[in-house]
């Protein structure tokens, strides 16, 4: 007799043990939880990153030594919803000189000088003056930077004035050319700038 009270005290456990086990599985499923492995964690970033920039488009161009100059390196652009951003890497230059970056007319860097690029893009047929001059400036005007001491430099520019992906004659940049100058924007000679020979030459295309 006692033998079957001990017998029967144990299955009743043994019931309990495994109704709590099953109600432990069943509060699980409900409100699953987990933890990711390092793995998955670069991935879903690298996913996320990649998904933030669907919406962008970029070019990237490769510049071309003109007027035997030494100048090289690649301007990139961005548009990203209604904004370009350029971020030119060059090398070659003249230490520690000022240098003016257009716009020009056409994706033509055949000539030795880059003439075959035409004048400065200027759509809206405005006055050249620097880039935001309530007088007029041109669409092309991008303006001045410095070379380094070792002949190095980094350009950014970012403007809601171009695009990469309309048909507005106006704003496309696309088939144009944009040209490195010897040297500085004066913003105030007419149609230049006064910035000297072309050193660089890069086409603007998809």
């Amino acid at each position: 007799m006692k033998f079957h009270k001990t017998l029967l005290l144990a299955i009743c456990v043994i019931g309990l043990a495994s109704c709590e086990n099953k109600k432990k599985e069943t509060n699980s499923m409900d409100n699953p939880t987990h933890t990711p492995d390092k793995e998955s964690v670069i991935e879903n970033a690298e996913n996320a990153k990649d998904m933030s920039t669907d919406n962008a488009i970029q070019v990237k161009v490769v510049m071309e030594a003109k007027s035997d100059s030494k100048v090289s390196g690649t301007i990139v652009f961005t548009q990203v919803d209604d904004s370009v951003k350029m971020l030119g890497e060059l090398e070659g230059l003249k230490p520690n000189t000022v240098h003016a970056i257009h716009l020009h007319e056409t994706a033509d860097c055949s000539s030795h000088d880059a003439k075959s690029s035409g004048g400065h893009w200027n759509p809206t047929d405005a006055k050249h003056g620097e880039w935001g001059d309530s007088e007029g400036y041109h669409r092309g005007d991008i303006g001045n930077f410095t070379a380094d001491e070792n002949g190095n430099a980094t350009v950014t520019f970012e403007t809601d004035q171009w695009c990469l992906d309309c048909e507005d004659e106006t704003m496309t940049i696309v088939g144009r050319g944009i040209i490195i100058h010897e040297g500085t924007d004066d913003f105030t000679t007419q149609p230049t700038g006064d910035a000297g020979k072309r050193i660089a030459c890069g086409a603007i295309n998809k």
